[in-house]
C-alpha cells in the first residue's frame, strides 16, 4: 500500500526559505518510479513545477522555480524533499507530492494530501 504523507508547508516572508518533505511508504515500488511536485494557487489550474528520475540522478525544473527549488530523493529515509529558497509571494499555493511514471509527461499513481505555502 502506497501512502505519500506531505509536510514542511507554512507561512514565510518573501525572500525567506521552506522546506517541503514527502514521505513515501511501500517506498520499494517507489525506487522504480518518479517523484513530482505540483502546486495549485487559488483560482489556477494544479501546475508540474519539479521531478526527479527513480534514481535521483536527474530532475526537472518548471521555469518559474528553476534556480530557486530543488528536488532531492533520500532513498535511505523514504523521502523526497522540495528546498525552496528565494521565494515570493506568486509562489502562494498548495504543494502536492506526486508518485508515477514521468517521459516528458506524467501518468499518475498517487497523491499526496498537500501541504499549503503562504509567502508574504
Amino acid at each position: 500500500h502506497v501512502q505519500l504523507v506531505e509536510s514542511g508547508g507554512g507561512s514565510v516572508q518573501a525572500g525567506g526559505s521552506l522546506r517541503l518533505s514527502c514521505e513515501i511508504s511501500g517506498y520499494t515500488t517507489t525506487l522504480r518510479r518518479s517523484v513530482g511536485r505540483f502546486c495549485q494557487a487559488p483560482g489556477k489550474e494544479r501546475e508540474g513545477i519539479a521531478a526527479v528520475s527513480p534514481g535521483g540522478v536527474s530532475s526537472v525544473y518548471a521555469d518559474s522555480v528553476k534556480g530557486r527549488f530543488t528536488v532531492d530523493r533520500n532513498n535511505a529515509e523514504n523521502t523526497v524533499y522540495l528546498q525552496m529558497t528565494s521565494l515570493k509571494p506568486e509562489d502562494t499555493a498548495v504543494y502536492y507530492c506526486v508518485r508515477g511514471v514521468y517521459d516528458g509527461t506524467w501518468e499518475f499513481e498517487y497523491w499526496g494530501q498537500g501541504t499549503q505555502v503562504t509567502v508574504s
